[in-house]
């Protein structure tokens, strides 16, 4: 069994969260950004399906990708010296959110439906959430968003309706986080989840304990990561 939180209930400790599934650790609450920003603090994040009541979770091992580990192809890096795409920051953020919950080959859509549409603009609003999108010919073709707080960053989504467009995206990303790098932290991307995609890409799965440890320090940094042009 799993908690069901009211309004105001803190998250139970991620160690409480089941094995299968993975990570589930507790339903109910809302998604005002007041809840999302303490699950995200506390490694937690919500996912469930259009109906179904809000769902939480925190699996045991957990993706990340550190940007010194993303890799970036020959033909990728060519693309980006070509110069053809152009990457814009928080221009079309609910365009972005909105491309990643469009259906996507047989699948007839995604977890992100309006009221997460709705909170997730709440955050960027606010400066915790943001979009990295690329641009061909004046037309959105690819793109993520992500949340950030203090030095720790959150993929969310990203969709590609060209070749490479996401991953252009996600180069540009990863590739700001390591001018930020500083001292002896290593920033992370959280990927929340394993997939094959994104472990083409560089991400690996490593402990939830481990990675608690590192996003509460990168969530106390001073300052907050700015997505830039």
């Amino acid at each position: 069994m799993i908690p069901w939180l009211t309004d105001n209930a803190p998250f139970p400790p991620v160690t409480q969260a089941l094995r299968e599934p993975n990570g589930l650790l507790a339903a109910g609450g809302d998604l005002s950004s007041a809840r999302l920003l303490e699950a995200y603090r506390h490694g937690i994040f919500p996912w469930f399906s259009p109906g179904d009541p809000v769902l939480w979770w925190s699996p045991d091992p957990r993706m990340v990708l550190i940007p010194d580990e993303f890799k970036l192809s020959d033909s990728l890096a060519k693309i980006l010296r070509n110069g053809a795409f152009e990457v814009r920051t928080d221009t079309a953020f609910e365009q972005v959110m909105r491309a990643c919950a469009a259906p996507r080959g047989e699948q007839p859509g995604t977890w992100i439906d309006e009221q997460m549409i709705a909170a997730y603009c709440a955050l960027h609003q606010s400066g915790y959430a943001h979009s990295v999108e690329t641009w061909l010919d004046g037309k959105l073709v690819g793109g993520l968003y992500c949340v950030a707080i203090g030095q720790m960053c959150y993929g969310e989504s990203m969709f590609s309706l060209v070749s490479n467009a996401s991953k252009i995206a996600l180069a540009h990303l990863t590739r700001q986080m390591r001018h930020w790098q500083s001292g002896s932290s290593t920033l992370m991307i959280d990927c929340q989840m394993y997939t094959p995609h994104l472990a083409s890409l560089g991400a690996r799965l490593i402990p939830r304990e481990e990675f608690i440890g590192r996003l509460e320090e990168l969530v106390e940094k001073n300052g907050q990561l700015i997505i830039d042009n």
